[in-house]
């Protein structure tokens, strides 16, 4: 038992950290994009609520 001490105590912490990030990233909230129309992210709390960040622009190609 005391050879595979180490090998054990890493695997047991490793798949410990793997799970904690497997539940941080399935409770994370999306951002809503693109919603009533938008093409950016809205503000819904704070001083900026209402304003709309970060437009996605397609620059139209001149030949």
């Amino acid at each position: 038992m005391k050879r595979m001490h180490r090998v054990l105590s890493l695997f047991s912490r490793g798949s410990k950290n793997a799970r904690l990030n497997q539940l941080m990233f399935r409770n994370a909230k999306t951002v809503s994009a693109n919603d009533n129309g938008t093409s950016g992210y809205l503000v819904k709390a704070g001083k900026n609520s209402g304003k709309v960040l970060g437009h996605i622009r397609s620059r139209s190609k001149v030949i």
